[in-house]
């Protein structure tokens, strides 16, 4: 198996975020791509490559321009503005408020386009975040050249990031891209497999109203986790993608028996939809000891998810989302991919 990995993300460094009521070192760190690259090497899954350079078109086919236009200009203008460290919003526009007109001020900015304080930016963020993106296209046009996998070790993560609007360490939907652009190439229809621990509302929230890319989320339960406001079991898709969005919410404490049962269902949904090309939005902090995450698969049960999904018998490509356990994250990721490969 191909990796595809940029050392620009290096530049996505030392930002802060808000959580739990205060300002922290954020829990996105480069560590996390670098001991899954190391792990890669350690343990021999296939040769490592730097990224081609794409430009935006596939990506603003899945996020609004002025959104996209605006991404490059935060750090510029928050030290226009007069301020150091790292530029994050405060203040956002509510049920209430006016959420048709972007503030000229980079702070009203900020709020209109984001929807948490988890989106730091810091001088190199932009330039990170676009190697993210040219890294999962460099994957998938691998996939799209006769590879039966590829994975985009992607850094910064893309799955909270929608149409509009970025969250969660994610302002690319790096997955949603890979999707698109797969479309673009001929393909007819994509399933997208998160399997992170937080559900992938960008990824739904772009996709919600379209039949050619099927949705399925493994993930916290909304009612008690984060991001709170999508992922329910009742969200499945308005219009031409009704039926074509599927969420699999959990409660705090799962184990594999039960994750994995909820994969299986959403496996054989997956074949009867037909996809020409699986997408894995691939998180690990569905770990037992993941910070910030409350599921309790072991280090042993990520290789079975490699397993079931190269049954799919489909190209597939792997697209790194979360996981923030940074000592194990190596090991799990890799696990994954090791699980795949050998099937």
């Amino acid at each position: 198996m191909k990796t595809v990995f940029s050392p620009r993300h290096l530049g996505h460094s030392n930002q802060l975020e808000l959580v739990a009521g205060a300002i922290v070192p954020a829990f996105e760190k480069p560590s996390r791509a670098q001991y899954i690259h190391d792990r890669i090497i350690d343990v021999g899954l296939g040769p490592i490559i730097g990224p081609d350079e794409y430009d935006l078109s596939s990506a603003s086919r899945v996020h609004r321009q002025d959104y996209l236009d605006f991404l490059p200009t935060v750090y510029p203008r928050w030290k226009e503005a007069g301020r150091d460290g790292t530029a994050l919003p405060f203040t956002w526009p509510t049920r209430g408020l006016r959420g048709d007109v972007v503030p000229e001020f980079i702070d009203g900015a900020l709020g209109y386009y984001s929807f948490d304080a988890g989106i730091g930016f810091v001088e190199g963020t932009w330039d990170a975040v676009k190697s993210s993106h040219d890294v999962a296209l460099t994957a998938a046009n691998l996939v799209k050249g006769g590879e039966r996998t590829a994975y985009a070790l992607c850094r910064p993560p893309g799955h909270h990031a929608g149409a509009g609007f970025m969250g969660g360490y994610c302002y690319i939907n790096n997955a949603a891209v890979a999707a698109q652009w797969f479309l673009d190439q001929g393909a007819s229809r994509i399933a997208i497999l998160d399997v992170d621990y937080h559900h992938g509302n960008g990824t739904q929230e772009i996709f919600y109203r379209r039949k050619d890319v099927q949705v399925i989320n493994f993930h916290a339960d909304p009612m008690q986790e984060y991001p709170y406001f999508l992922g329910h079991a009742d969200e499945k898709g308005e219009g031409e993608g009704e039926g074509f969005n599927l969420n699999y919410p959990m409660r705090w404490g799962t184990t594999w028996e039960s994750w994995s049962a909820a994969l299986e269902d959403g496996c054989r949904k997956l074949v009867d939809y037909g996809p020409d090309v699986v997408i894995v939005s691939l998180g690990v902090d569905t770990f037992e000891k993941d910070p910030i995450s409350k599921f309790k698969l072991k280090t042993e049960d990520f290789p079975k998810i490699g397993e079931r999904i190269r049954k799919l018998g489909l190209p597939t490509l792997f697209v790194q989302e979360g996981g923030y356990a940074v000592a194990e994250i190596g090991v799990n990721a890799v696990g994954v991919l090791q699980g795949f490969e050998n099937a």
